[in-house]
């Protein structure tokens, strides 16, 4: 039976747990219901999508993985007709085998086939049903899948896939994050909003201490305005500090909060490889 409440996200201890075995960036991660050739039913795990590989958890508490396949070379994925209600189906066609998966909801499939398609395309389907704020997240990945090639393609190939103790800077950079999330103070990130406005306007930073974080926003009204807003961790949900709070279950799901709440006024500030930022580089530092 899957389950019916939606899955949260992993919490940090695990995740650096997982990063002993693979040091590939999170993009997505839930329930998948999955049936591989040598499987005689579908078989419930916990999935992630780490780069252009599925890892197969037996629940989300897992540390250690049960099974993984690598999509680089997905030929297609063809959309199965499912007679439960509120399921989707759909098949992941490789050069060596085809994979069923399912999902316990339709839009949670939808979630699903487009990041899939996002890092094996390294292009956002235009033909699934995205909300706005899922759109956004799939260009992010977009960006750091893109960004991540450029990067192995300079390192040994034996050098990929080695298993590694987390470093924690590394863990900082490599943790399932918002795009738009940097490691800077107040002042910086409102410098980097004024100086180059064209990169979005609404940057995700650490709060005053190591446990919970703020939203820096530039909007123009009449002059431009720069706000701060308090997001605080409760448990494994955020809480948006505003005059009725708000709170959500991760912080993808904050910034989704922001974007759909002024009709995409507030974009996530995100530059590409491509792109100089103007203003002076901001490094990684300690929360003090």
């Amino acid at each position: 039976m899957m389950a019916k409440k939606p899955p949260k996200p992993a919490p940090r201890r695990i995740f650096q747990e997982r990063l002993k075995i693979t040091a590939l960036p999170l993009y997505f991660e839930g329930f998948l219901l999955v049936k591989r050739s040598e499987y005689q039913e579908y078989k419930h795990y916990w999935t992630e999508l780490r780069g252009t590989t599925l890892f197969f958890y037996n629940d989300k508490k897992s540390t250690i993985y049960v099974d993984k396949l690598d999509i680089i070379d997905l030929t297609c994925l063809t959309e199965k007709t499912s007679t439960e209600k509120h399921c989707a189906k759909f098949n992941l066609v490789l050069p060596k085998e085809e994979v069923q998966l399912k999902t316990e909801n339709t839009e949670n499939g939808e979630e699903w086939k487009g990041f899939i398609l996002t890092v094996t395309e390294l292009s956002v389907p235009q033909h699934v049903s995205l909300l706005p704020g899922q759109v956004i997240r799939m260009h992010e990945v977009l960006e750091r899948e893109k960004k991540r090639r450029i990067e192995t393609e300079r390192l040994p190939s034996s050098s990929l896939e080695k298993e590694r103790e987390p470093v924690e800077d590394y863990v900082d950079v490599l943790n399932p994050m918002p795009a738009c999330f940097y490691t800077v103070s107040r002042k910086e990130a409102t410098e980097m909003l004024e100086k180059n406005p064209s990169l979005g306007n609404m940057i995700l930073r650490p709060g005053s201490d190591s446990r919970n974080f703020s939203i820096t926003i530039r909007q123009e009204i009449d002059t431009p305005k720069i706000k701060h807003f308090k997001v605080m961790s409760v448990g494994t949900s955020y809480t948006i500090e505003l005059e009725k709070p708000v709170t959500l279950p991760n912080l993808f799901s904050v910034i989704d909060y922001f974007v759909k709440e002024t009709r995409g006024n507030l974009r996530p500030f995100i530059y590409s490889t491509d792109e100089t930022l103007e203003t002076k580089t901001f490094p990684v530092t300690s929360l003090k």
